[in-house]
C-alpha cells in the first residue's frame, strides 16, 4: 500500500501546491487505486505519475468545496478517452451526483463506463472481502466527511519448510492446511493447521480526513491508525482564525494523532501564505508534540512499509 499525494494546497492551486487529490495505491491488495478528493487540474497531476486513470475504480469526495470536486468532470472524461471501460463508484455527500451530472450533461461528455454513486452518511458505507470503509462527520463550514480505511486482517502464512518435514506433499493439501483444514497423511499422520501456519496478520489502518476544525470525529477516526492525513491549513498563531474557516492548525492536527495513538501523521492542506522555510518550522514544531509526522508535498508517496516520503 502507498499514498501518493496529488494536490496538497489548500483553497486554489499555488506554483508550490496544487489543490487537494490523493491517491490511495492497493496495486498489491487488490489491484486497483481508490481517489480521495478531486481537485481541479487532477488529472495533470496524474500525467506526472505512474498512476493508470483505469486503474482507479473508486472516488471518495469529502465535501463540495470547488477546491475538492472540480476536477472531477475532466477526470472522468480523460478516463473514457484512455480506455476505462469498468465501472466506477463514487461515494460522497448529497448533492455530489446533481454536480457530476449537470457538469457531464451540460457539455455533452460521454462514458464508456458506468458511474455509481453512493450517497453518504456516518457509519460503514464500503465493505468486501478485503476491506471495510467507514465515514463520519467532521466540522467544516459546509458537511464534510473523514474516512477510516481498514484493511481486514490477512491470512497466516504457510511454513513450508515445516510442512515439508512433516511429509505432506505438494499441492490441495497445502491449500487445505493454509485454510485451516487439518489433514490425515497416507500413513495416517495427522497434521494440525495450527501447527504450520502463522497467527493472521493484522491489516493496516488509514484515516483520511476532509476539511476540518479540531474535532472529537477527528480524533475517532483516527484511532490506532497506522497513517492519519490531517488538514493543518494555519500555524498555531493563528488558531482563532482557523477555527472560524472551519480549518485546523498543525498543532491541532498533531494533537489528534496524539490522542488517538496513531503511528504516523501527515499533513497537508497547506496555505500558500507558508513560503518553504515556513512550512519546515510547522512540521518542527508539530514534531514537538507528535515526532512521526510528516508535511506532504505534491507528488510524494508514503510507502507503509518503509513509513515515509518519497519524491514521486
Amino acid at each position: 500500500m502507498q499514498i501518493q499525494f496529488l494536490g496538497t494546497g489548500a483553497g486554489m492551486p499555488s506554483k508550490e501546491r496544487n489543490v487537494t487529490a490523493i491517491a490511495l495505491k492497493l496495486l498489491d491488495e487488490i489491484g486497483s487505486i481508490w481517489l480521495f478528493d478531486c481537485g481541479e487540474a487532477t488529472q495533470h497531476q496524474i500525467l506526472n505519475t505512474s498512476i493508470r486513470p483505469r486503474r482507479i475504480d473508486k472516488i471518495f469526495i469529502t465535501h463540495l468545496h470547488g477546491d475538492h470536486i472540480f476536477g472531477l468532470p475532466g477526470f472522468l472524461s480523460s478516463r473514457s478517452f484512455l480506455g476505462g471501460d469498468s465501472a466506477l463508484t463514487i461515494f460522497g455527500p448529497a448533492g455530489l451526483q446533481q454536480y457530476v451530472e449537470a457538469a457531464l450533461g451540460v457539455s455533452k461528455t460521454h462514458l464508456t463506463y458506468p458511474v455509481i454513486f453512493v450517497e453518504i452518511d456516518s457509519g460503514v458505507i464500503y465493505e468486501d472481502e478485503n476491506f471495510l470503509v467507514l465515514a463520519d462527520k467532521l466540522e467544516h463550514t459546509i458537511e464534510c466527511f473523514g474516512y477510516r480505511i481498514l484493511q481486514k486482517d490477512l491470512p497466516g502464512r504457510l511454513l513450508i519448510e515445516k510442512v515439508q518435514e512433516l511429509g505432506v506433499p505438494k499441492g490441495p493439501l497445502y491449500r487445505q492446511l493454509k485454510n485451516g483444514s487439518d489433514v490425515t497423511l497416507d500413513d495416517g499422520t495427522v497434521v494440525r493447521s495450527a501447527d504450520v501456519v502463522t497467527l493472521p496478520q493484522k491489516g493496516f489502518i488509514v484515516t483520511i480526513l476532509g476539511d476540518t476544525k479540531y474535532s472529537n470525529s477527528a480524533i475517532k477516526l483516527s484511532e490506532n491508525a497506522d497513517i492519519v492525513v490531517h488538514e493543518a491549513t494555519f500555524n498555531h498563531s493563528t488558531t482563532n482564525l482557523a477555527a472560524s474557516y472551519g480549518h485546523s492548525t498543525n498543532m491541532e492536527a498533531a494533537h489528534v494523532a496524539t490522542k488517538a495513538n496513531a503511528k504516523n501523521l501527515i499533513m497537508t492542506h497547506i496555505s500558500a501564505r507558508f513560503l518553504k522555510h515556513e512550512v519546515e518550522a510547522l512540521l518542527a514544531e508539530s514534531r514537538t508534540i507528535f515526532a512521526n509526522t510528516f508535511v506532504a508535498h505534491d507528488l510524494q508517496t508514503f510507502d507503509f512499509k518503509n513509513n515515509r516520503l518519497t519524491e514521486g
